[in-house]
């Protein structure tokens, strides 16, 4: 449900990044709506959409906002 929505943003990101550089998108069935914060974002995506049938996405150029890597320690328990 949400792989269209982060296709969509990879496919539009160079427009949408002139236009919402630094922003938090809202993004579903095609529609975009930015705002300041994740946390704004969060809650009015949740007023307008259902959980988990939305994207919230960091508006930046690149892959560094949606990118990440994650280091964990290996640990013996005995």
């Amino acid at each position: 449900m949400i792989e269209r929505e982060f296709q969509y943003y990879l496919a539009h990101q160079d427009e949408l990044v002139k236009k919402f550089n630094g922003k938090y998108l809202v993004i579903k069935d095609e529609k975009v709506d930015a705002f300041d914060t994740k946390e704004d974002a969060y809650f009015e995506g949740q007023k307008k959409y259902e959980l988990g049938t939305f994207l919230i996405q960091h508006c930046t150029p690149g892959n560094l906002s949606y990118t990440s890597t994650f280091y964990s320690q290996n640990v013996a328990f005995t």
